[in-house]
Protein backbone atom coordinates (compact mmCIF):
# COMPACT_ATOMS: atom_id res chain seq x y z
CA UNK A 1 0.00 0.00 0.00
CA UNK A 2 1.67 3.33 -0.93
CA UNK A 3 2.10 6.02 1.14
CA UNK A 4 3.45 9.47 0.51
CA UNK A 5 6.66 10.57 2.50
CA UNK A 6 5.76 11.50 6.14
CA UNK A 7 6.98 14.72 7.24
CA UNK A 8 9.41 14.76 10.50
CA UNK A 9 6.66 15.98 12.67
CA UNK A 10 4.70 13.08 11.77
CA UNK A 11 6.68 10.19 12.54
CA UNK A 12 5.59 10.05 15.93
CA UNK A 13 1.64 9.37 14.30
CA UNK A 14 2.68 6.93 11.95
CA UNK A 15 4.38 4.90 14.79
CA UNK A 16 1.57 4.75 17.26
CA UNK A 17 -1.32 4.73 14.74
CA UNK A 18 -3.68 2.04 14.74
CA UNK A 19 -3.54 -0.74 11.95
CA UNK A 20 -6.67 -2.63 12.72
CA UNK A 21 -10.10 -1.54 13.77
CA UNK A 22 -9.97 -3.32 17.41
CA UNK A 23 -6.70 -1.20 17.89
CA UNK A 24 -8.76 2.43 17.61
CA UNK A 25 -10.34 3.56 20.66
CA UNK A 26 -13.33 5.66 21.18
CA UNK A 27 -15.47 6.88 17.99
CA UNK A 28 -17.79 3.73 18.26
CA UNK A 29 -20.85 4.90 16.29
CA UNK A 30 -18.58 6.28 13.55
CA UNK A 31 -16.71 3.22 12.84
CA UNK A 32 -20.66 0.82 13.43
CA UNK A 33 -21.34 2.75 10.11
CA UNK A 34 -18.15 2.67 8.65
CA UNK A 35 -18.00 -0.86 8.86
CA UNK A 36 -21.50 -1.06 7.58
CA UNK A 37 -20.95 0.72 4.39
CA UNK A 38 -17.30 -1.20 3.16
CA UNK A 39 -19.24 -4.42 3.87
CA UNK A 40 -22.29 -3.78 2.05
CA UNK A 41 -19.84 -1.99 -0.84
CA UNK A 42 -17.86 -5.42 -0.43
CA UNK A 43 -21.14 -7.51 -1.25
CA UNK A 44 -22.13 -5.35 -3.85
CA UNK A 45 -18.60 -5.71 -5.43
CA UNK A 46 -18.25 -1.53 -5.74
CA UNK A 47 -15.71 0.98 -4.35
CA UNK A 48 -16.98 2.46 -1.29
CA UNK A 49 -18.87 6.03 -1.16
CA UNK A 50 -17.23 8.85 -1.06
CA UNK A 51 -17.10 10.15 2.75
CA UNK A 52 -16.05 13.08 4.43
CA UNK A 53 -14.90 13.16 8.04
CA UNK A 54 -14.96 16.41 9.95
CA UNK A 55 -13.83 17.51 13.49
CA UNK A 56 -10.65 19.23 15.70
CA UNK A 57 -7.42 18.60 14.70
CA UNK A 58 -5.72 14.90 16.43
CA UNK A 59 -9.29 13.16 16.83
CA UNK A 60 -8.46 10.03 14.14
CA UNK A 61 -9.36 11.01 10.78
CA UNK A 62 -6.38 10.54 8.72
CA UNK A 63 -6.11 7.09 11.03
CA UNK A 64 -9.50 6.14 9.65
CA UNK A 65 -8.66 6.94 6.19
CA UNK A 66 -5.90 4.27 6.76
CA UNK A 67 -8.04 2.25 8.38
CA UNK A 68 -10.40 2.17 5.38
CA UNK A 69 -8.47 1.79 3.08
CA UNK A 70 -6.77 -1.30 5.02
CA UNK A 71 -9.89 -2.70 5.15
CA UNK A 72 -11.08 -3.23 1.47
CA UNK A 73 -7.43 -3.80 0.68
CA UNK A 74 -6.46 -0.09 -1.55
CA UNK A 75 -4.06 1.40 -2.58
CA UNK A 76 -3.73 4.65 -0.49
CA UNK A 77 -3.12 8.03 -1.54
CA UNK A 78 -2.82 11.21 0.51
CA UNK A 79 -2.38 14.77 -0.25
CA UNK A 80 -4.07 18.28 0.81
CA UNK A 81 -6.21 20.99 -0.46
CA UNK A 82 -3.56 23.66 -0.28
CA UNK A 83 -1.35 20.95 -2.29
CA UNK A 84 -3.59 21.26 -5.36
CA UNK A 85 -2.86 24.65 -6.76
CA UNK A 86 -4.01 24.18 -10.06
CA UNK A 87 -6.17 22.14 -12.27
CA UNK A 88 -3.39 19.80 -13.92
CA UNK A 89 -2.75 18.50 -10.09
CA UNK A 90 -5.49 17.56 -10.26
CA UNK A 91 -5.55 15.94 -13.36
CA UNK A 92 -1.78 14.30 -12.56
CA UNK A 93 -3.38 12.55 -9.17
CA UNK A 94 -6.08 11.53 -10.65
CA UNK A 95 -5.54 9.63 -14.02
CA UNK A 96 -2.15 7.65 -11.55
CA UNK A 97 -4.43 6.09 -9.19
CA UNK A 98 -5.06 2.78 -9.70
CA UNK A 99 -8.66 1.04 -9.36
CA UNK A 100 -10.01 1.48 -5.81
CA UNK A 101 -7.86 3.59 -4.80
CA UNK A 102 -8.43 5.77 -1.25
CA UNK A 103 -7.75 9.35 -2.45
CA UNK A 104 -7.29 11.39 1.13
CA UNK A 105 -7.93 15.08 0.92
CA UNK A 106 -6.86 16.45 4.06
CA UNK A 107 -7.90 20.12 4.80
CA UNK A 108 -10.53 19.76 2.07
CA UNK A 109 -12.20 23.11 2.50
CA UNK A 110 -9.21 24.54 1.44
CA UNK A 111 -9.76 23.39 -1.74
CA UNK A 112 -9.74 26.48 -4.01
CA UNK A 113 -13.25 26.84 -6.20
CA UNK A 114 -11.66 26.37 -9.66
CA UNK A 115 -10.47 22.88 -8.41
CA UNK A 116 -13.91 22.03 -6.43
CA UNK A 117 -15.38 22.92 -10.05
CA UNK A 118 -12.85 19.59 -11.69
CA UNK A 119 -13.76 17.35 -8.98
CA UNK A 120 -17.35 17.09 -9.21
CA UNK A 121 -17.77 14.87 -12.48
CA UNK A 122 -14.56 13.08 -11.36
CA UNK A 123 -16.64 12.46 -7.97
CA UNK A 124 -19.66 11.59 -9.66
CA UNK A 125 -18.82 10.29 -13.13
CA UNK A 126 -14.92 9.37 -12.90
CA UNK A 127 -13.99 11.58 -15.46
CA UNK A 128 -12.15 14.72 -16.21
CA UNK A 129 -12.97 17.91 -18.24
CA UNK A 130 -10.56 19.60 -18.93
CA UNK A 131 -10.49 23.13 -20.79
CA UNK A 132 -7.21 23.67 -22.94
CA UNK A 133 -6.27 27.00 -24.52
CA UNK A 134 -8.02 30.35 -23.87
CA UNK A 135 -10.40 32.38 -25.72
CA UNK A 136 -11.83 30.88 -29.04
CA UNK A 137 -9.39 28.83 -29.67
CA UNK A 138 -10.15 26.90 -25.84
CA UNK A 139 -11.22 23.17 -26.25
CA UNK A 140 -12.54 20.60 -23.74
CA UNK A 141 -10.69 17.05 -23.57
CA UNK A 142 -12.38 14.26 -21.19
CA UNK A 143 -10.12 11.99 -19.45
CA UNK A 144 -11.18 9.28 -17.83
CA UNK A 145 -10.45 7.92 -13.89
CA UNK A 146 -10.23 4.84 -12.55
CA UNK A 147 -12.64 4.43 -10.01
CA UNK A 148 -11.98 5.67 -6.44
CA UNK A 149 -12.90 6.28 -3.28
CA UNK A 150 -12.48 10.16 -1.88
CA UNK A 151 -12.05 10.86 1.85
CA UNK A 152 -12.04 14.27 2.62
CA UNK A 153 -11.11 15.50 6.15
CA UNK A 154 -12.17 18.93 7.32
CA UNK A 155 -11.57 20.53 10.93
CA UNK A 156 -14.28 23.57 9.29
CA UNK A 157 -17.24 21.74 7.92
CA UNK A 158 -18.69 25.45 7.68
CA UNK A 159 -16.28 26.48 5.51
CA UNK A 160 -16.60 23.26 2.72
CA UNK A 161 -18.84 24.39 -0.10
CA UNK A 162 -22.33 23.16 0.06
CA UNK A 163 -21.62 21.64 -3.59
CA UNK A 164 -18.85 20.02 -2.44
CA UNK A 165 -20.59 18.69 0.58
CA UNK A 166 -23.45 17.21 -1.23
CA UNK A 167 -21.35 14.74 -3.10
CA UNK A 168 -20.11 12.83 -0.64
CA UNK A 169 -21.88 9.61 0.52
CA UNK A 170 -21.90 10.33 4.32
CA UNK A 171 -20.64 12.90 6.63
CA UNK A 172 -19.42 11.45 9.98
CA UNK A 173 -18.12 13.95 12.95
CA UNK A 174 -15.60 13.02 15.22
CA UNK A 175 -16.06 13.84 18.96
CA UNK A 176 -13.53 14.68 21.70
CA UNK A 177 -12.62 11.44 23.48
CA UNK A 178 -13.53 10.34 27.10
CA UNK A 179 -10.76 10.37 29.58
CA UNK A 180 -11.27 6.91 30.15
CA UNK A 181 -10.79 6.37 26.16
CA UNK A 182 -7.74 8.41 26.19
CA UNK A 183 -6.29 6.36 29.26
CA UNK A 184 -6.50 3.42 27.07
CA UNK A 185 -4.22 5.51 23.71
CA UNK A 186 -2.00 5.75 26.21
CA UNK A 187 -1.39 2.14 27.46
CA UNK A 188 -1.14 1.02 24.43
CA UNK A 189 1.72 3.95 23.13
CA UNK A 190 3.43 2.90 26.37
CA UNK A 191 3.52 -0.65 25.16
CA UNK A 192 4.63 0.52 21.77
CA UNK A 193 7.12 3.06 22.51
CA UNK A 194 7.96 1.01 25.01
CA UNK A 195 8.02 2.54 28.12
CA UNK A 196 7.15 2.26 32.22
CA UNK A 197 4.21 4.30 33.22
CA UNK A 198 2.16 4.01 36.44
CA UNK A 199 -1.44 3.81 35.83
CA UNK A 200 -1.86 6.81 38.48
CA UNK A 201 0.84 8.80 35.74
CA UNK A 202 -1.23 8.08 32.80
CA UNK A 203 -4.62 9.20 34.58
CA UNK A 204 -3.00 12.58 35.14
CA UNK A 205 -1.56 13.01 31.42
CA UNK A 206 -5.10 11.51 30.05
CA UNK A 207 -6.91 14.27 32.42
CA UNK A 208 -4.30 16.75 30.47
CA UNK A 209 -4.79 15.52 26.75
CA UNK A 210 -7.43 17.99 25.88
CA UNK A 211 -9.39 15.10 25.05
CA UNK A 212 -7.24 14.54 22.04
CA UNK A 213 -5.32 11.59 21.37
CA UNK A 214 -2.59 13.32 19.42
CA UNK A 215 -1.97 15.78 21.89
CA UNK A 216 -2.14 13.21 24.65
CA UNK A 217 0.81 11.00 22.62
CA UNK A 218 2.92 14.11 22.69
CA UNK A 219 2.57 14.43 25.83
CA UNK A 220 3.91 10.85 26.57
CA UNK A 221 6.36 11.54 24.72
CA UNK A 222 7.48 14.67 26.45
CA UNK A 223 7.07 13.07 29.92
CA UNK A 224 9.50 10.28 28.77
CA UNK A 225 11.94 12.68 28.20
CA UNK A 226 11.37 14.21 31.88
CA UNK A 227 11.34 10.18 33.44
CA UNK A 228 14.85 9.68 31.31
CA UNK A 229 16.52 12.88 32.53
CA UNK A 230 15.27 13.95 36.11
CA UNK A 231 14.05 10.36 37.15
CA UNK A 232 14.71 6.54 36.34
CA UNK A 233 13.32 6.60 33.25
CA UNK A 234 10.35 5.37 34.61
CA UNK A 235 6.98 8.04 34.49
CA UNK A 236 5.69 7.87 37.90
CA UNK A 237 2.53 10.37 39.55
CA UNK A 238 5.39 12.71 40.40
CA UNK A 239 7.69 12.39 37.07
CA UNK A 240 4.45 13.36 34.90
CA UNK A 241 3.68 16.37 37.30
CA UNK A 242 7.10 17.62 37.12
CA UNK A 243 7.15 17.53 33.29
CA UNK A 244 3.64 19.18 32.61
CA UNK A 245 4.66 22.00 35.42
CA UNK A 246 7.54 22.56 33.25
CA UNK A 247 5.74 22.63 29.90
CA UNK A 248 2.95 24.97 31.90
CA UNK A 249 0.27 22.69 31.31
CA UNK A 250 -2.34 22.82 34.36
CA UNK A 251 -4.33 20.46 35.96
CA UNK A 252 -6.89 20.81 32.90
CA UNK A 253 -4.55 20.61 30.00
CA UNK A 254 -4.66 24.71 30.02
CA UNK A 255 -1.61 26.08 28.51
CA UNK A 256 -0.37 28.95 28.50
CA UNK A 257 -1.89 30.81 25.59
CA UNK A 258 -5.13 29.33 26.98
CA UNK A 259 -4.92 30.92 30.47
CA UNK A 260 -3.72 34.19 28.71
CA UNK A 261 -6.38 34.45 26.67
CA UNK A 262 -9.18 33.66 29.92
CA UNK A 263 -7.19 36.06 32.00
CA UNK A 264 -7.97 38.60 28.97
CA UNK A 265 -11.66 37.78 28.83
CA UNK A 266 -12.46 38.12 33.03
CA UNK A 267 -9.94 40.59 34.07
CA UNK A 268 -9.82 43.05 31.06
CA UNK A 269 -13.06 42.79 29.83
CA UNK A 270 -14.92 41.86 33.51
CA UNK A 271 -15.59 38.21 31.92
CA UNK A 272 -17.32 39.97 28.50
CA UNK A 273 -19.24 39.64 26.21
CA UNK A 274 -16.48 40.67 24.39
CA UNK A 275 -16.12 40.40 20.18
CA UNK A 276 -13.72 38.15 18.89
CA UNK A 277 -11.71 40.73 17.01
CA UNK A 278 -11.32 43.00 20.42
CA UNK A 279 -10.65 39.96 21.81
CA UNK A 280 -7.92 38.86 19.35
CA UNK A 281 -6.61 42.28 19.59
CA UNK A 282 -5.99 42.14 23.47
CA UNK A 283 -4.16 38.93 23.48
CA UNK A 284 -1.92 39.53 20.04
CA UNK A 285 -3.79 36.48 18.46
CA UNK A 286 -4.93 35.50 15.18
CA UNK A 287 -8.70 35.25 15.46
CA UNK A 288 -8.44 31.75 13.27
CA UNK A 289 -6.22 30.82 15.94
CA UNK A 290 -8.54 31.43 18.86
CA UNK A 291 -11.45 30.09 16.58
CA UNK A 292 -9.48 26.93 15.77
CA UNK A 293 -6.52 26.23 18.52
CA UNK A 294 -8.41 27.57 21.68
CA UNK A 295 -11.80 28.09 21.72
CA UNK A 296 -13.05 24.29 21.11
CA UNK A 297 -11.42 23.34 24.15
CA UNK A 298 -12.20 25.79 26.79
CA UNK A 299 -16.12 25.44 25.30
CA UNK A 300 -16.04 21.45 25.52
CA UNK A 301 -14.76 22.64 29.52
CA UNK A 302 -17.59 24.97 30.04
CA UNK A 303 -15.13 27.44 30.11
CA UNK A 304 -16.20 30.19 27.67
CA UNK A 305 -19.77 30.39 25.86
CA UNK A 306 -20.57 32.17 22.53
CA UNK A 307 -23.42 34.78 22.29
CA UNK A 308 -24.60 36.77 19.86
CA UNK A 309 -22.97 39.47 21.57
CA UNK A 310 -19.36 37.68 21.99
CA UNK A 311 -17.80 35.70 24.04
CA UNK A 312 -18.33 35.43 27.87
CA UNK A 313 -16.25 33.48 30.48
CA UNK A 314 -18.28 31.00 32.33
CA UNK A 315 -18.47 30.45 36.00
CA UNK A 316 -16.10 27.49 35.86
CA UNK A 317 -13.37 29.43 34.53
CA UNK A 318 -14.21 32.16 37.36
CA UNK A 319 -13.84 29.22 39.96
CA UNK A 320 -10.59 27.90 37.68
CA UNK A 321 -9.09 31.01 38.53
CA UNK A 322 -10.59 31.66 42.01
CA UNK A 323 -12.22 35.05 40.50
CA UNK A 324 -15.38 36.15 41.57
CA UNK A 325 -17.91 37.90 39.19
CA UNK A 326 -17.25 41.48 38.15
CA UNK A 327 -19.99 42.40 35.51
CA UNK A 328 -23.43 42.21 37.53
CA UNK A 329 -24.98 42.36 33.33
CA UNK A 330 -23.24 38.86 32.73
CA UNK A 331 -26.15 36.45 33.40
CA UNK A 332 -23.80 33.84 32.93
CA UNK A 333 -21.35 34.69 35.68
Amino acid sequence: MSTPPAKKEDVLDLTLRPQKWNDYVGQQRVKENIKIILEAAGQRKEAPSHLLFHGNPGLGKTTIAHLIAQEIGADFKATSGPAIERPGDLAAILTNLEPGTVLFIDECHRLNRTIEEYLYPAMEDFRLNLILGRGPMARTMQLEVPRFTLIGATTRLAALSSPLRSRFGAVFGLNFYQVEEIEKILERSSRILNIEAEPAALKIIAACSRFTPRTANHLLERVRDFAQVKGQGIITKQIARLALDALEIDNLGLTKNDRRLLRALIDKFEGGPVGLKTLAAATAEEEETILEIYEPYLIRLGFINRTPRGRIAAKLALKHFSRKPKNAQNPLL
